[in-house]
């Protein structure tokens, strides 16, 4: 019997899935669960490609996280089998906890709880199913085993997560310009005083991954169109929610329901047995089938809310340096009241202001040890000569304000 499965994936080309633990997490329900939820979420209003899911991402985080392990073995850093083995298993699950749209859902759908609480929870559950092969693999994730390299492969600025994303991102949207040479980064990692290194070498590769992070999120994830299509479905979901309040639950599956009529937060999910078992049944189509039926809703505003995203009536959205003006925002308001027949108190739901704040490098969070020949280790920013940091660490603020034309 073959001991690997294999996938063909187009940004990688053939990716070994081994059988025993590896596979089995693949086979479980809550894995295959990130089959039917989009890697982008609404990004495709922009980039009509990006259509691939978080399943295509995990496995590709996978495929990464064996090339590293191997990079790093080849180059005399000892790795036991079974640390390979959890440290893939870690990243294989390290998204499982997405719910659909994601970000949208964390704030409106559920709150206090991140998807990485979830991820954990579900971890848990699938350990139990998996009868405790997974304790090792969970301890990586928490970042409590000793050795420190597993969780920054896993979590860390030159992650595979990341790795994966920004390369499979840029060929599923067409932004070839954000296509970063993981293979060479990998290459170039190794081990110093337990952290995760580059070598002097693989320095272009850093840059270029940095660079290019920062095209992506202002090009890609924080498109001004995406945004104002995101809030619009953020909107519609708090419009829905605020009617399942009144008595007036609108039209759902039954596990959206049940996020509608109760305020789920995590003492909720810590309460209530069934709140994970409801959140893992949601995904993407729960969300379109429900907009579906509420663009005919008899609440003027959900209906409009559901019309805009089915039929890609885009927000109006300005891009701002600075906050705008109450004035500016209430006579927005005021248009919208007059030309919807509705309160003004009503279109708070029409319009959003959000402030998007995106360091391009966060010397907290963004050092990356720079190996060199002698043994020193520098910061990228030091070492780079391209990298002016006073420059990239300057903070980059956003003001988008979002509203239904009128």
């Amino acid at each position: 019997m073959n001991e690997h499965k294999i996938i063909n994936d187009p940004v990688f080309g053939f990716i070994k899935i081994r059988r025993g633990l590896l596979y089995d997490i693949v086979s479980h329900p809550l894995f295959q669960r990130l089959n039917r939820i989009a890697q982008l979420g609404l990004t495709s209003v922009v980039y009509p490609g990006a259509r691939h899911t978080r399943f295509q991402h995990s496995i590709g985080a996978l495929h990464l996280m064996s090339e590293a392990v191997k990079s790093l073995t080849e180059k005399g850093i000892y790795i036991f089998d079974l640390e390979e083995e959890a440290v893939e298993a870690a990243i294989l699950m390290h998204d499982i906890g997405h719910g659909p749209f994601s970000h949208v859902l964390e704030n409106t759908l559920i709150s206090g709880i991140s998807h990485e609480d979830i991820s954990l929870m579900m971890m848990e559950q699938m350990n139990q199913d998996l009868k405790g092969q997974l304790n090792l693999a969970i301890s990586i994730f928490k970042d409590e085993y000793p050795n420190k390299i597993f969780h920054q492969l896993i979590s860390s600025q030159l992650d595979m997560d990341r790795l994966d994303y920004l390369r499979r991102d840029s060929f599923y949207t067409g932004v070839t310009e954000g296509n970063i040479g993981s293979a060479r980064i990998i290459k170039m990692l190794n081990v110093t005083d337990d952290r995760l290194v580059v070598e002097a070498k693989g320095i272009y590769s850093v840059e270029n991954y940095l660079t290019t992070r920062r095209l992506m999120y202002w090009q890609v994830y924080l498109h001004k169109t995406t945004v104002g299509y995101e809030k619009i479905l953020v909107n519609a979901l708090r419009r829905a929610k605020d009617l399942a309040h009144n008595g007036r639950t609108p039209f759902a599956a039954p596990a959206l329901v049940y996020f509608l009529e109760n305020n789920i937060d995590r003492e909720w999910f810590d309460t209530h047995e069934e709140a994970l078992q409801m959140y893992a049944e949601l995904d993407d189509s729960d969300i379109w089938s429900a907009l579906k039926v509420w663009r005919h809703s008899d609440d003027k505003i959900l209906a409009t809310l559901a019309a805009d995203l089915l039929d890609r009536h885009l927000f109006k959205v300005e891009v701002t340096e600075e906050q705008p003006t109450e004035e500016h925002i209430s006579k927005i308001r005021r248009q919208i009241a007059n030309a919807m027949g509705i309160s003004e108190e009503d279109t708070r739901y029409m319009i959003s202001l959000t402030e998007i704040g995106k360091d391009m490098y966060n010397p907290e969070d963004d050092s990356i040890g720079i190996l060199y020949k002698d043994g020193t280790v520098r910061d990228i920013s030091e070492a780079s000569e391209i990298l002016n940091v006073q420059l990239l660490s300057k903070k980059i603020r956003k003001y988008y304000l979002c509203y239904q034309r009128v």
